[in-house]
């Protein structure tokens, strides 16, 4: 479990065996990990599977290679970080769970000062999951949702949010990683269990 507050960034070395392991530098981080332990990575969780001084190696099953943007990382990309919660962490964000629900792309980025404001596409299935002033993770980035329109929603990146996060960096035509909130999710299977 994580709280998509990040603190932490890596950058990304490669591929092993195909596209089925993944490494990632992250000096900060990779002493205080060992074998075994989550790693959320650009909002999914993965597990370390192997240390190499402050190399960490991953596992990617193919269901994390089609729903998730970590099939399609290149040498140096910036990597959004967060180790999972102990019962000591504060939550200052929100429950995430590193489950991604869907990948979609960034439409437009604007100034809002004295931060930025997102458009990001919705997959229509992924409409009843958010709501204004709720929450979402963006490559792992707890967010407040600002609006939700029919096929995209948008979010307010604060100057904190882009120092300390890849958000920053991102362009239209960017695919991100959507992990919407969990009590909605649950709140929405309940109310329509009898439906299906």
């Amino acid at each position: 479990m994580f709280t998509g507050i990040i603190k932490h960034q890596g950058r990304f070395l490669g591929y092993r065996q195909g596209r089925q392991e993944m490494g990632l530098e992250s000096p900060d981080l990779a002493g205080r990990l060992g074998v075994g332990d989550s790693l959320a990575v650009n909002g999914v969780c993965l597990s370390v599977t192997a240390k190499e001084r402050q190399t960490l190696w991953f596992d990617l099953a193919r269901e994390t290679l089609a729903r998730t943007t970590l099939g399609r990382q290149r040498p140096g990309d910036p990597l959004n970080l967060e180790p999972s919660l102990t019962l000591e962490t504060p939550l200052s964000g929100h429950l995430v769970t590193g489950h991604i629900d869907a990948k979609a792309k960034v439409l437009r980025v604007a100034e809002s000062r004295p931060g930025k404001r997102m458009t990001i596409s919705l997959p229509p299935e992924s409409r009843p999951f958010l709501a204004p002033q709720g929450s979402v993770a963006v490559d792992g980035v707890s967010l407040t949702v600002a609006a939700v329109n029919a096929s995209s929603f948008e979010v307010e990146l604060i100057p904190l949010t882009l120092k300390e996060s890849t958000l920053g960096r991102l362009r239209p035509g960017d695919e991100v990683n959507l992990e919407y909130d969990i009590i909605g999710k649950y709140v929405y299977n309940c109310l329509n269990r009898e439906k299906r």
